[in-house]
């Protein structure tokens, strides 16, 4: 552990003041910095990424003879996710904050203890308000398996992509034996192929469709094993999301790693709104009054808003209602989706607090 301690203009004062920690985070190491209610710079050290390391930053803090409650992580949710566990444990509330503005990277240069510091006054003068995700609940173990099952989606969507282009080089009678409008068939059919090992084209095509068959089968299996493993989480700390129209395991889950393990770190449905994306943005200039889509927030949690509201347009009579009479305003088909992205953010947010209320 190296340190480069300052002297402590606070000495004298209160031992019970209190200080705001702010942490710059990396794979191997992090960088802390303490600041007084006055913004003086009390001290900077570093700490291993590591259980030992988060005990000695906690005896660190507590030795200044001081009281930490807030505490700026840069990449509480990244580097940082294992320190912020343990300082939540210690009652230290944890601020999300961001990376440092870059014209001010630019007056004064880039380094670690510039970042922890910058991520300590962040939090001091107010500009970090957003309280960092916990962790340490069923969103976090919905997060692994969900991640697992996207890649797995995503390297069979290309198995069958790659499997139905090797298939358009097959000799006609390979072809026309395996020609089928069912991709399913398909599949099933090309792993029931019994090739001798590649030594020219046709036994290297054969032998590729098989594998490729194959591949897709247990990707497909894994998916499976994944979204009954997604969706009793889910049932057994929210059940009534899924019961709601239009809201599947995938879309739940998104939501609910936005959430986090404690939604009520958001102020209300709209903050949740905001988070989404979906929360109105005015674009107003003069005489002109309107609102225009929200292309922040995260881009995931409105991906999945959006694919709700395309399923109850399909479905939903009452949907396809509010979107006519909303054309028939003069709104835009794409205005009229974002208004009901907006509503359907306000139905689910309080079913998102029932991890609280039934752990």
């Amino acid at each position: 552990m190296t340190a480069s301690s300052m002297s402590d203009p606070g000495a004298g004062r209160d031992e019970c003041a209190e200080v705001v920690l702010g942490v710059d985070t990396h794979k191997d190491a992090h960088v802390g910095c303490l600041l007084d209610l006055r913004g003086v710079l009390l001290d900077t050290r570093t700490f291993a990424a590591t259980r030992s390391g988060y005990r000695q930053l906690t005896a660190w803090i507590t030795g200044t003879g001081r009281v930490c409650r807030r505490a700026g992580v840069e990449g509480s949710h990244s580097y940082g996710i294992g320190l912020t566990r343990h300082l939540h444990q210690a009652g230290v509330t944890v601020i999300e904050v961001s990376q440092p503005d870059k014209a001010e990277r630019r007056r004064r240069g880039k380094t670690d203890q510039l970042d922890a510091e910058a991520a300590a006054r962040a939090v001091l003068s107010g500009r970090a308000q957003a309280t960092a995700k916990t962790s340490d609940g069923p969103v976090e173990t919905i997060r692994p398996l969900h991640l697992a099952r996207q890649s797995a989606l995503k390297a069979r969507t290309q198995a069958i992509n790659q499997l139905k282009a090797v298939l358009l080089g097959a000799e006609p009678g390979l072809r026309e034996t395996l020609n089928t409008s069912s991709t399913t068939r398909l599949i099933h059919r090309c792993s029931t192929l019994q090739p001798a090992p590649p030594s020219d084209p046709d036994t290297a095509v054969r032998f590729t469709l098989q594998l490729l068959a194959q591949r897709i089968i247990t990707l497909t299996a894994e998916i499976t094993t994944l979204t009954r493993y997604i969706t009793t989480t889910i049932t057994t700390h929210t059940p009534d999301l899924l019961h709601r129209r239009g809201v599947g395991p995938d879309t739940a889950a998104t939501l609910l790693l936005t959430a986090g393990d404690n939604p009520h770190r958001l102020t209300g449905e709209a903050a949740f709104a905001a988070l989404c994306g979906s929360s109105p943005v005015e674009a107003s200039s003069g005489k002109t009054r309107r609102h225009r889509l929200n292309r922040g927030g995260d881009r995931q949690a409105n991906r999945a808003l959006h694919t709700v509201v395309i399923s109850r347009l399909r479905w939903d009579q009452t949907t396809r209602d509010y979107l006519e009479r909303r054309l028939a305003q003069g709104k835009t088909r794409r205005e009229a989706i974002r208004c009901l992205k907006r509503y359907v953010a306000r139905e689910l947010y309080p079913l998102l607090h029932q991890p609280l209320d039934n752990p």
